[in-house]
């Protein structure tokens, strides 16, 4: 399964649900390849947030690696299920997404939004995290394939 995690970005909530992500499906032992992308070019190239990269080490998850992309055409024929953090960006990816491949797309949270904590603080982070730690388990054991 691939899995693609979509914000603004993809220097906040996008890299910490990939990871997030990734660590729910080694620990259930599903395979799956996940990354993560942003809809806005602003940060191409840059590393995670240095208060993301924080949060994740502490919870035992390591974001040094990652660097920030925008949204390809290609991601929608090359993953399985795209997540959006929030309405906005689910906007984008559905004007985006071409006819055939539109069902792949959903927000990450049933029927919320995963707030962005660029302008916040550590404890932001902490809640973003806890957030998608939670989303995770929860597509990983009964909603993966609902739309």
């Amino acid at each position: 399964m691939r899995v693609l995690m979509v914000c603004l970005g993809n220097i906040c909530r996008s890299p910490l649900a990939k990871v997030a992500f990734a660590a729910e499906a080694a620990r259930k032992g599903v395979e799956a390849d996940v990354d993560s992308c942003g809809t806005g070019h602003w940060h191409v190239g840059n590393g995670a947030d240095r208060r993301g990269v924080a949060c994740a080490k502490r919870h035992g998850l390591d974001l040094r690696s990652h660097r920030a992309r925008v949204l390809a055409d290609s991601d929608f024929r090359d993953f399985d299920r795209i997540f959006a953090m929030d309405r906005s960006n689910l906007q984008v990816l559905q004007a985006r997404c071409p006819p055939a491949h539109r069902h792949k797309i959903a927000l990450f949270l049933d029927d919320a939004e995963v707030p962005d904590p660029y302008y916040g603080d550590d404890d932001d982070f902490e809640v973003v995290l806890r957030l998608c730690q939670d989303a995770s388990t929860s597509r990983l054991t009964t909603s993966l394939l609902r739309r």
